[in-house]
């Protein structure tokens, strides 16, 4: 099973995203084994699924 150990917001407001971009986030995510991988996603499909630091990674992904 997959966990997020990490969501980091890398909009600091320095530049502007193209009309209709959505808001992406990088997160880290770490196996039971201890491998981690980094995934970009769209902010609002993490908020969509309530998934937070902590939520198991969807198998689905």
């Amino acid at each position: 099973m997959w966990r997020i150990k990490h969501i980091f917001d890398g909009d600091f407001g320095c530049e502007e995203r193209a009309p209709g971009q959505e808001d992406l986030v990088s997160v880290t995510i770490v196996s039971d084994g201890g491998e981690e991988k980094y995934v970009t996603v769209a902010d609002a499909w993490l908020r969509e699924r309530g998934l937070d630091v902590g939520s198991a990674w969807p198998e689905e992904t």
